[in-house]
């Protein structure tokens, strides 16, 4: 994982962002790995979560002229950094999943030796990528659907 990806999510977790990282980071551990260069972050969708998402973004030192906290959570929107193909997207919903059950639900994933960050599970994953449907889409429900088995923590709360 690229050393400003790792400095978004502690970012997120100081500022107790509720987040899953989602997308080809989360095929890579759930499934294969899987040749990615963005990072896509499920946050919930709330005001509160907003601010404090927009806070560790501020911190993290993301571009946020013309973005407020509440954009960050508009249906239907994205706030996307980073110059291609090396790209962040902060994302107030994924299509096939409910936050807040995505969240009960979550992996903790070691990254390194500093930093943990919540993964959507295997499942929710599976159903937001038949959901999306696009090629790259279903080729990852595949890979998910043959699955591996991962160290995690069993324990999201921990």
């Amino acid at each position: 994982m690229y050393p400003d990806f790792k400095e978004l999510l502690t970012a997120l977790n100081a500022h107790q962002v509720k987040y899953l990282v989602v997308g080809g980071y989360a095929v890579s551990f759930h499934a294969r790995p899987r040749a990615t260069r963005d990072l896509d972050i499920l946050i919930k969708a709330d005001p509160e979560n907003g601010r404090a998402a927009f806070a560790a973004l501020g911190e993290f030192g993301a571009p946020l002229e013309d973005l407020s906290a509440q954009d960050l959570i508009e249906p239907g929107s994205f706030y996307r950094m980073g110059t291609p193909p090396v790209m962040v997207d902060i994302l107030p919903r994924i299509s096939g999943v409910d936050f807040e059950q995505a969240w009960q639900r979550r992996v903790n994933v070691a990254i390194d030796e500093m930093l943990t960050a919540p993964f959507i599970s295997r499942e929710d994953l599976l159903a937001a990528k038949i959901a999306a449907g696009r090629p790259q889409d279903l080729a990852d429900a595949a890979a998910l659907g043959a699955g591996r088995d991962s160290e995690v923590d069993e324990d999201p709360d921990s």
